[in-house]
């Protein structure tokens, strides 16, 4: 394999990335990718990422049994049904159902990959599922960080490093992002809330009082499913 493993540290950086030529993976550890993960392991039927409150409530217009959740600076939305908690994704809430979700980082970093020649997307609860699918894939890979507004953030880039390490052994050409996301998961893995309770985003999750969102984010392996876009939905990849 000469396929290329690329990490994207910011959405800022896309447009130097052939986006087009390349597997994305959307990485928002805290809390975008690990909520629709668990969202679509416990039966939801579709998460559509949009940009905007508004497309939120327009898609209500139209199809008034979606749920809506909107987050924005890590608070959810006035007048929405959840933000961008993973304990909102239980299957009692989202087995069945729609949702059409808009958050800070995630969905945006999502937007702009949409020409990739297919866009999942990854979490630590789904780690492994996520690398053995990779594996199979012959196709160069891009793992695109969520960020904090467009800013590098640490978690992010961890779980691109642990993505790395999974790979890396499976003839994969490594850019420098990609090196040294591995270098520094490799630093933290034995104790990754640790590590990460270092992190800007980890500090503001804490003032809203939401710490169990984030413990609950740092779990490994807990789902199978890997939420793949199919045309404006994210649905589970089969």
């Amino acid at each position: 394999m000469t396929n290329d493993l690329q990490v994207c540290l910011s959405p800022s950086l896309i447009s130097l990335f052939e986006v087009e030529d390349a597997i994305v993976v959307i990485i928002d550890i805290f809390r975008a990718t690990s909520s629709i993960c668990y969202g679509i392991e416990n039966g939801a039927e579709a998460i559509i990422p949009v940009a905007e409150v508004e497309e939120c409530i327009a898609y209500q217009e139209k199809y008034p049994d979606y749920l809506l959740a909107a987050e924005r600076n890590g608070e959810v939305v006035s007048g929405f049904d959840f933000g961008n908690s993973p304990f909102s994704y239980t299957k009692e809430k989202v087995a069945g159902k729609t949702v059409v979700l808009t958050t800070t980082n995630g969905t945006h970093a999502l937007h702009l990959s949409r020409k990739a020649k297919k866009v999942v997307i990854g979490s630590f609860l789904n780690l492994t599922a996520v690398c053995n699918w990779l594996k199979t894939q012959n196709d160069n890979i891009l793992l695109v960080c969520a960020g904090w507004k467009n800013n590098f953030n640490l978690e992010d880039t961890m779980f691109a490093g642990a993505v790395v390490d999974q790979l890396k052994g499976v003839g994969f050409i490594l850019d420098d992002a990609a090196i040294a996301a591995d270098d520094l998961y490799s630093i933290a893995k034995n104790d990754l809330p640790g590590y990460l309770k270092k992190t800007s985003h980890s500090e503001r999750l804490k003032k809203l009082g939401i710490e169990a969102d984030i413990a609950f984010c740092l779990q490994v392996n807990i789902a199978t499913a890997i939420p793949v876009l199919e045309g404006e939905k994210l649905v589970k990849l089969v």
